[in-house]
């Protein structure tokens, strides 16, 4: 009998679709959903007969493929996207024919659509120099494909946009027999640039990753790696010129390379009772307001000199100013105070910000801060967080007419978790938080913004 994976994140219009096309073959005695921590209603609509749920632990469609494994009870599994509605009906039967018929070890499927751009435009010239056996396989990233348990557990699956091509490169280096077999007519859904832009790094990632017997020496080998790749950013460069773009940093750690609160609090010493109050008070909203009065009786001035006294990462307005040359709209998003990032977005020349606001009478801080409605859980809101930056993103992409898609964000903590992962593309920088680290579609080590004009298209 065979195992039916079918790894899915937010496909509460198709995921029913394919549980019953699945469920009327009558080699399947077991599907299994494997949510990848879904927002909308795809568990909801998985509850159907002999489906089992599990939520996993990781993120991304690999760690998904591996769970799915771990659970399956069956030798032979099948593989199928969430979100196409046009698989024949007989498509398991038609995945699993080589190896139910001792044929094959791997089944990968190919289908009558035209292959995608990274496919088109990085995986198979790729291949074409380092892999040419595997040259004949005209769908190399599809990922709806059969396989034999035994055989998948000996690799590693990639936990991107790696993982198909991963997957037929390490069987093919096992010495796995693998077969394509044609599933028809498949209409799936389009990828975004941004999207392209990562996926075509990582698939050439993943196939770079396992090459072994490839002269590093080897001039020409090397040149013709870098036109491929150049090829692919440069097809996505010139399909994002007029593209409304917009990216968001955060300040404390991130911008600066310090926090505010921690600078003002050696300054104005008031360091233990910060500690007591972070210690104390979980909760984000009443840890702003309790903070917000030890700067009681600060003058408009006094705050503006601790700022001042904060290096700013040093090609922070060289990046930014590069940005905007780009059409980006610059801006920052912070849980501080905006007499702070309002001087800091000055002194960049960015577009926005939007943080707290602390209170002035005379020029001096009533130790009152007003905490902006953008932070607050609405309708739009995609976390449980009743204070959120990702709140606020949503708003700005509703202000200035972009989608999410199409905004970067930065940020380095636990507060930026979320705002991270609901953007088009979320960039961890010199982060200490591990799951901000596993959530970010890029992690930056190094003391500086360089990368992101690599990123930012």
């Amino acid at each position: 009998m065979v195992t039916v994976i079918i790894p899915a994140l937010n496909e509460e219009k198709t995921i029913g679709h394919v549980i019953g096309l699945v469920s009327a073959s009558s080699l399947v005695d077991e599907i299994l959903v494997i949510d990848d921590k879904s927002s909308d209603n795809t568990i909801k609509k998985a509850r159907l007969p002999k489906v089992k749920i599990y939520t996993s632990p990781k993120l991304g469609k690999g760690g998904s493929m591996r769970d799915g494994l771990l659970l399956s009870k069956n030798e032979i599994n099948v593989f199928l996207d969430a979100d196409i509605l046009s698989y024949p009906d007989n498509v398991i039967e038609l995945l699993t024919a080589p190896l139910l018929n001792d044929e094959a070890d791997f089944v990968k499927s190919s289908f009558s659509r035209q292959a995608g751009r990274v496919t088109e435009l990085v995986a198979k010239p790729l291949l074409s120099l380092l892999f040419p056996d595997l040259v004949k396989f005209s769908q190399p990233l599809s990922g709806m494909i059969a396989c034999r348990k035994s055989w998948m557990e000996k690799i590693i699956i990639e936990n991107d946009y790696g993982a198909d091509i991963g997957i037929l490169l390490d069987m093919h280096l096992l010495g796995a027999r693998i077969m394509e077999v044609n599933i028809g007519y498949i209409e799936n859904r389009m990828q975004t640039w941004e999207q392209l832009g990562k996926m075509s790094r990582e698939v050439s990632k993943a196939i770079l990753k396992r090459v072994h017997n490839v002269d590093e020496k080897n001039l020409e080998t090397l040149e013709n790696i870098s036109i491929i790749r150049s090829q692919m950013d440069y097809a996505i460069r010139e399909s994002l010129i007029g593209l409304e773009k917009m990216i968001i940093f955060d300040m404390d750690n991130t911008l600066l390379e310090g926090s505010f609160i921690t600078k003002a609090a050696e300054e104005f010493n008031f360091e233990n009772e910060l500690i007591r109050i972070v210690t104390e008070y979980s909760n984000a909203y009443t840890r702003t307001k309790s903070i917000a009065r030890l700067l009681k009786n600060r003058t408009f001035a006094e705050i503006l000199d601790v700022v001042d006294k904060i290096k700013i990462i040093d090609d922070a307005e060289y990046v930014i100013g590069e940005l905007k040359k780009k059409g980006y709209i610059c801006g920052i998003i912070s849980d501080s105070y905006d007499i702070v990032t309002n001087h800091l977005k000055n002194k960049l020349r960015m577009d926005f910000s939007v943080a707290n606001e602390l209170e002035f009478s005379q020029s001096i801080a009533t130790g009152e801060v007003k905490v902006p409605s953008a932070f607050m859980r609405n309708r739009h809101s995609k976390c449980n967080h009743d204070f959120c930056k990702s709140n606020v993103l949503f708003q700005l992409a509703e202000k200035y007419n972009i989608d999410t898609k199409n905004i970067i964000s930065v940020g380095d903590s636990e507060n930026d978790i979320c705002l991270v992962r609901e953007s088009g593309i979320g960039i961890a920088f010199r982060s200490n938080n591990n799951y901000l680290n596993l959530v970010a579609d890029r992690v930056i080590n190094e003391k500086s913004f360089l990368q992101i004009l690599d990123i930012a298209y």
